[in-house]
């Protein structure tokens, strides 16, 4: 008598489980997506390695594919022709110069 009782027990709380468990993947799928974050600070006056490897996205200690990699992807999204800031532009340039180990121009043609 008590093992039909314990059986529609145990079918109701695994279609709650189940329900509860649906729901909780459909809030999850729906949530929006998480923002990126990026680098919030100014810039210093001589930039660093540090700033440089903040600014690209990349490790201090980066290989040098990988920071050519992210220069591109940065240079991409943030290039004067696509709209992009002439200033950031030319810091992302220097952020690549300054992981490269690159010597400092002294920006003349001559």
């Amino acid at each position: 008598m008590a093992t039909p009782l314990i059986a529609g027990l145990a079918v109701a709380a695994a279609a709650l489980a189940g329900r509860y468990g649906i729901q909780a993947w459909q809030s999850f799928k729906a949530r929006p997506p998480k923002p990126r974050r990026f680098y919030e600070g100014g810039f210093q006056p001589t930039m660093t390695r540090r700033e440089a490897a903040l600014i690209l996205g990349v490790r201090e200690s980066a290989a040098t594919e990988k920071i050519k990699e992210a220069h591109r992807k940065v240079m991409i999204a943030n290039h004067p022709d696509a709209g992009g800031s002439h200033y950031l532009a030319s810091k992302i340039n220097e952020a690549k110069d300054v992981m490269l180990k690159k010597p400092k121009d002294s920006g003349s043609a001559f």
